[in-house]
């Protein structure tokens, strides 16, 4: 392993390792923290992840969630400190690991199937 790889493992406290195994597809609902002043809240982000990208410290992984009428994406680094939980949902059926095509589609087409569980 090369010195920056170590570096950042090092960053990555053992707490935070605790996020369920998910990828795209999957509906999640990420509660992070807003800091407003001096006050700090927890705040609600649920849609579908159309992504995961990078490896160790600096894995992120980018959630779509329509709010009204208007598509809304959130990158969100898995290891972040103002992410407090990542809760799955529901687990989608999809072939791709990146599922871009989804900000085109609309109505039912935008459905994505859920996979059965054995």
């Amino acid at each position: 392993m090369d010195a920056i790889k170590i570096a950042e493992n090092a960053f990555i406290d053992e707490s935070q390792k605790q996020h369920p195994v998910f990828g795209a597809g999957d509906t999640v609902t990420v509660h992070y923290k807003i800091r407003e002043g001096s006050k700090e809240r927890i705040q609600n982000f649920r849609g579908v992840v159309l992504q995961t990208k990078g490896e160790g410290s600096t894995k992120t992984f980018t959630v779509r969630k329509m709010s009204g009428n208007v598509g809304v994406e959130r990158i969100f680094p898995l290891y972040s400190p103002f992410i407090d939980e990542v809760e799955v949902n529901k687990r989608g059926k999809v072939s791709q690991a990146r599922i871009f095509y989804f900000r085109e589609l609309t109505g039912k087409k935008a459905r994505i199937k859920e996979r059965v569980r054995r």
